[in-house]
């Protein structure tokens, strides 16, 4: 059973899960994560599908309520617009999505799993270069074409691939909360610099005032003025040239996500948010900056693979003893082997 499953063709899951069958979509799924020529076939179907969604990343330090923020986003958006379906991705191994968190959080997961309505995506760190980035990218694409309006991407919020991640959606979602001192942790990872908007969660702590001044002094500093927003080299060009007052300033929003309380203003401030982007030419810019992401990740994914498939694991392993051994440094062992036969 396992091999006739692994074996099953990948066009005959693409056309079950466009069908709306979950279990095929699920298979598709774990299909694409694995990436290669099978799954980019596959992608390359669904992708005329692609594009119809609303894309919303939820990033933020460990500890400031993430996960909760994002079961009741999607329990908002089910209420509000039944008609709707919501496709939730957690790329953290300790979210409740994949049973790591407290028993509270995990009947409320509980409830959202019994909605025929959402579906929920727990994805694992990867040791591949970029494979993270490439495989949630990925699988917000499939979700797409399968007909999810609204698709939630959660990260852990440390690190350059999580903001990677969060750069693939509309509009990013930046969490803090009170006496997290996140504020210097988001300075650090750079991740308000792509906040489209800032929730202070768990508003309720005391402390919540000082976390909101902090930010509001950090945003008029320009901490997190939208300059380059892509760190690679197929569009190294900074954003449109914008006078202080078109430039989008994030919003700052109060929720209780474990209460309930400050989705409706949130979900108003993205709305906002995306309203904005389609009116302004950030929309076109972030845009083009999604695809040259999205193009450099399997880029440098494609030729990593080919070259090793080109110089054999033998010659890898060699270089790697010798640069562990310092009898070569690391940029002439690559040059060695970019040039191999």
């Amino acid at each position: 059973m396992g091999n006739s499953r692994r074996l099953e063709p990948i066009n005959d899951l693409v056309e079950r899960a466009l069908n709306g069958d979950r279990r095929s979509l699920s298979r598709l799924i774990s299909r694409v994560e694995n990436g290669g020529p099978d799954s980019w076939g596959a992608l390359s179907t669904i992708y005329p599908r692609t594009g119809r969604a609303r894309i919303i990343g939820v990033t933020g330090a460990p500890g400031t309520g993430k996960s909760t923020l994002v079961g009741e986003i999607a329990k908002f958006s089910r209420k509000n617009q039944p008609d709707q379906k919501v496709g939730i991705v957690a790329v953290d191994p300790t979210s409740p999505f994949s049973g790591g968190a407290v028993l509270g959080d995990r009947i409320r997961m509980r409830d959202l799993s019994g909605d025929e309505g959402v579906f929920i995506r727990s994805m694992a760190t990867r040791g591949s270069l970029g494979g993270l980035a490439r495989a949630t990218t990925d699988v917000v694409k499939v979700l797409d074409a399968c007909g999810y309006d609204l698709i939630l991407i959660e990260t852990v919020g440390a690190g350059q691939s999580e903001i990677d991640i969060a750069r693939t959606a509309d509009t990013v979602i930046v969490v803090e909360a009170p006496g997290l001192g996140d504020e210097v942790q988001a300075i650090k990872a750079g991740i308000l610099e792509i906040a489209d908007v800032l929730c202070v969660n768990k508003a309720d702590r005391d402390g919540v005032q000082s976390t909101i001044n902090a930010l509001h002094a950090m945003l008029d500093l320009g901490t997190a003025a939208k300059g380059t927003l892509h760190h690679g080299v197929l569009m190294a060009a900074s954003a449109p040239s914008a006078t202080s007052a078109e430039r989008w300033r994030p919003p700052i929003v109060k929720t209780i996500a474990a209460e309930g309380k400050g989705i409706d203003e949130l979900m108003a401030a993205v709305e906002q948010h995306q309203a904005y982007l389609t009116a302004h030419p950030d929309g076109q810019q972030r845009a083009r900056l999604r695809a040259a992401i999205e193009l450099e990740t399997v880029l440098r994914e494609a030729l990593l693979n080919r070259l090793l498939a080109s110089v054999g694991a033998g010659r890898v392993d060699r270089a790697i003893e010798q640069i562990a051994a310092r009898t070569i440094d690391p940029y002439t062992a690559a040059e060695q082997l970019l040039r191999w036969p």
